[in-house]
């Protein structure tokens, strides 16, 4: 059974589908060991209690760098053996530390249809353009700002009338189908970085 970590900084309605299909056996024989979280206000902290899953909030600025608090999560994830790193609604980019421990075994959600509209704010981004359709992106992380490769994509059409609040709603819709379904896969051996799909 593969281990997974899920690193969150808001509310976490993703973190509950993973947890949801985790605690359900439907994670393509994986499971949810571990909940980083770098705001401890944060509804995702209580959703990992709620689920009984060990919560690690940490919050960056009380560390000398970012090495050293990346060097604090990763002592964490070796000693719950974890094997890959899901961000869903993880808003820091990932540095070296956790790259070069978890290379080519960490994951990302983001709502556009990358490369468009990386970084914050993507939705309202998509809405501005003025573009016809956005979409959701689950890609490996590299160094760069959601520039890593992507594994799946879907696409979402941008009616004239939308506003922010029902396109939050399409792409969380579609995100929640989405993610578990690659997280099933990669946990299953299906995707890999570099290689695509087997």
């Amino acid at each position: 059974m593969k281990r997974i970590a899920v690193f969150v900084s808001g509310s976490g309605s993703n973190l509950q589908v993973l947890l949801d299909r985790s605690a359900a056996g439907n994670l393509g024989g994986a499971s949810v060991v571990l909940v980083v979280c770098d705001k401890p206000q944060a509804k995702a902290v209580v959703r990992a209690e709620e689920a009984g899953v060990p919560s690690l909030v940490l919050i960056p600025k009380e560390f000398p760098d970012k090495a050293a608090y990346e060097t604090r999560i990763l002592e964490e994830l070796r000693a719950r053996q974890v094997d890959f790193v899901v961000l869903a609604g993880y808003m820091r980019l990932v540095g070296p530390t956790l790259l070069d421990a978890y290379g080519g075994r960490i994951l990302n959600l983001h709502p556009s249809l990358l490369p468009m509209f990386p970084g914050k704010d993507a939705i309202g981004q998509a809405l501005e353009a003025g573009v016809e359709e956005t979409g959701v992106t689950v890609h490996f992380v590299d160094e760069g700002m959601d520039t890593g490769p992507v594994i799946a994509q879907e696409r979402i059409k941008i009616e004239r009338n939308e506003t922010r609040e029902t396109l939050t709603a399409k792409i969380q819709s579609v995100e929640h189908k989405l993610l578990p379904r690659v997280v099933a896969d990669f946990a299953a051996g299906k995707i890999q970085m570099g290689g695509g799909r087997t």
